[in-house]
């Protein structure tokens, strides 16, 4: 039930990580169940077609990962994602379901907790794979997208932004890790950029996750933007 499970997932014997597809399109359904269905590791869980739905399914099963389209009637996939990450299902993550021109959704996604994205139009493997990922607690966007989102957002008047300033309690080095994570550098090229070891750029991004109460690396994104950090000249 839980990613928490010893063996969760992977390794022969483990018990496959529980998928909650949510889409108001009955086709888009089927067709994430027939990828996931050739997945030995990803079973689905259950389905629903609106937000309202989602959230009392997910309340009632607690699965590993929900796939959540945004556009819905009635209860969004935002609204539905916020109250799923704030309630008794705080260990099932959400990854919302979008096409690229639902920028301005996906944003407000990510805001609500989400822990990445799916484009609808994504290579079958890479859906399994960020099904993968977020299902073991690394919330993730991937550097790619990462940088489209920094690049429509950046120039946008931000509502509910903090300056510079309001990021107290890291040091000179954690800023710094802080600026690349929103840049859209993975551990890899973070370590690279400040010629540390991958496992001391771990050791940032774990202590930045705690000092800024942040669930996972896509909030810290967040954060870097919010405050200014990232801006349009990286």
């Amino acid at each position: 039930m839980s990613a928490e499970t010893p063996g969760h997932g992977s390794g022969s014997g483990a018990a496959p990580f529980r998928v909650v597809l949510v889409d108001d399109q009955p086709l888009v359904r089927a067709a994430l169940r027939m990828v996931i269905t050739e997945a030995p590791d990803i079973e689905v869980a259950a389905e629903a077609g609106t937000g309202a739905e989602a959230v009392r399914i997910v309340d009632e099963l607690r699965p590993d990962v929900v796939v959540m389209d945004i556009r819905m009637p009635g209860m969004d996939g935002i609204e539905a994602t916020r109250l799923i990450t704030g309630g008794r299902s705080r260990n099932t993550h959400v990854i919302v379901l979008t096409t690229f021109d639902d920028d301005d959704y996906v944003y407000g996604a990510l805001r609500a907790g989400a822990a990445g994205f799916l484009v609808k139009d994504m290579a079958l493997d890479d859906i399994l794979a960020a099904i993968r990922v977020v299902a073991a607690g690394d919330g993730l966007i991937a550097p790619s997208v990462t940088r489209r989102l920094i690049k429509e957002f950046a120039g946008r008047p931000k509502p509910n932004s903090r300056p510079q300033g309001a990021i107290t309690g890291i040091t000179d080095r954690e800023r710094e890790v802080l600026t690349l994570v929103g840049s859209g550098l993975s551990n890899t090229e973070i370590a690279a950029e400040l010629s540390i070891s991958v496992a001391t750029a771990k050791t940032y991004l774990t202590r930045l996750l705690a000092k800024l109460d942040a669930r996972d690396r896509v909030q810290l994104v967040i954060i870097a933007y919010e405050t200014g950090l990232v801006g349009t000249s990286r």
